[in-house]
């Protein structure tokens, strides 16, 4: 049995928050790493192959929307937990687009944190998206190169993106339940709110739109989930 510990890094310019960061997260049993820019993030990472990384939006050097999408161009893989300003719907919403997998808002509780950290790496174990390539009608969702493609436009997906895609796919007209998406693609109970996944689905439609694709294909059934719209 492996019991070497999950490696995190805490990217967060407020001492405080920082230490107490590595401080609780140290106590939980994983390999803890530190740094207060932005700009010394991409290093560190490269340095400590963390499966996790608490990232703050707001750094100096570099911006955790920067470190997020320089860190996804150079197919760092990992998990990526964003720190969001309290109340700044748009902070969750354009962290989620450039590939971080879930967010807490300041100020969080610490067993809220903790719980969402765990959730993640319990995750990230499950099995990835399925190799093969789902079609529909003239678009394609490609597993091996993370994109979805129209003719000869393509939209890059993270690997959750894809997983929902073949979920939704592989079950059309069907109406799936929030619990449902979210166990077979986050691969956990999820803690707390639904709004990661409703986000989620946000830029799912907007990578069909980007694609050429209707939207609307996946539509929302009020107060249960969504539903794939076969074309």
């Amino acid at each position: 049995m492996n019991t070497t510990p999950a490696k995190i890094l805490v990217v967060e310019d407020d001492d405080n928050i920082r230490f107490g960061l590595v401080e609780l997260l140290t106590s939980e049993g994983f390999a803890v790493e530190s740094c207060a820019r932005g700009d010394l993030a991409l290093a560190a990472v490269e340095q400590h192959r963390p499966s996790l990384i608490v990232l703050d939006i707001m750094l100096p050097g570099l911006s955790g929307y920067d470190v997020c999408k320089q860190l996804r161009a150079r197919d760092y893989h990992g998990l990526i937990l964003m720190l969001t300003a309290k109340g700044q719907e748009i902070d969750k919403v354009v962290g989620l687009d450039l590939g971080a997998d879930d967010y807490v808002t300041k100020p969080f509780g610490l067993r809220e944190l903790t719980a969402r950290v765990h959730a993640l790496l319990r995750r990230n174990s499950s099995p990835q998206p399925d190799d093969t390539e789902a079609a529909f009608g003239d678009c394609v969702v490609d597993p091996k190169k993370f994109e979805l493609r129209r003719g000869d436009k393509s939209v890059p997906l993270s690997a959750r993106e894809v997983k929902l895609f073949q979920l939704f796919i592989s079950h059309p007209d069907e109406v799936l339940s929030r619990d449902r998406i979210l166990n077979e693609v986050w691969g956990y109970e999820y803690y707390g709110t639904t709004r990661t996944l409703d986000q989620s689905i946000v830029q799912l439609r907007k990578k069909l739109a980007d694609a050429g694709s209707d939207p609307k294909q996946i539509a929302t059934v009020h107060t249960v989930g969504y539903r794939w719209i076969q074309g």
